[in-house]
């Protein structure tokens, strides 16, 4: 199993530092599609019971990641293109909203920061690192609007597109108008048009949901 284990025996949150590490390893594809979650062999890994293993995968199946089928346990939880265009459908209600909100509220660092993490993104070569930078970039600019509880929808949502879109990306060859895309985006937010920034938000959204729900079964 591809995990990066710690040793946490000794560990008060031991069931928060396993959740962590299994959600990672989810998102960043490291454990597949109908992987199983074997909690022995967990348990091994962080050299503690089966009890927070337990608490972690339950907390992961809450949130879409896992889930338990019969003669089999737990097992890293796919995705259709009808539950993918849900969560699409859900973001584009979400994200246009939140960065309406946010972009009063944007003082210069915070644009400076989230243009350092679109020319990362733009430089990388590098797939692993394609999921968490586009997050980092959405991020950043979102932050300034303060709407925590949104903010905590939209995480969970993208958990459970992440590892897809990275694929989706290599597959399609989307690095290119994803950076136009952001770029767009964020010299809406420069000029503080936020009428601009959540239309070109929803735009965005609705393309990479196309893109994603077209070549979905290539992505497994």
């Amino acid at each position: 199993m591809k995990l990066n284990p710690v040793d946490i025996s000794k560990t008060a949150s031991a069931s928060s530092i396993v959740f962590e590490a299994l959600r990672k390893a989810i998102i960043e594809g490291d454990l597949k599609e109908g992987e199983p979650l074997r909690q022995d062999e967990i348990a091994g890994l962080f050299n503690t019971s089966r009890i927070p293993v337990r608490e972690a995968i339950s907390r992961l199946e809450e949130q879409g990641l896992v889930k338990t089928q019969r003669y089999k346990g737990a097992v890293v939880s796919g995705l259709s293109p009808e539950e993918a265009q849900e969560i699409f459908d859900l973001r584009a209600l979400i994200e246009p909203e939140v960065i309406r909100r946010a972009v009063p509220q944007m003082m210069p660092e915070v644009l400076e920061q989230a243009r350092q993490c679109l020319e990362a993104f733009s430089a990388s070569d590098d797939p692993l690192t394609w999921g968490q930078l586009n997050r980092d970039f959405h991020s950043q600019l979102y932050a300034a609007s303060g709407l925590q509880y949104h903010l905590d929808v939209i995480d969970n949502a993208m958990d459970r597109v992440d590892r897809y879109l990275r694929a989706q990306l290599v597959l399609s060859n989307g690095m290119q108008r994803a950076h136009e895309e952001h770029l767009a985006i964020l010299e809406a937010c420069s000029t503080g048009d936020a009428a601009l920034a959540a239309e070109l938000t929803r735009a965005h959204i609705a393309d990479a949901c196309t893109s994603l729900v077209e070549n979905i079964a290539n992505l497994r």
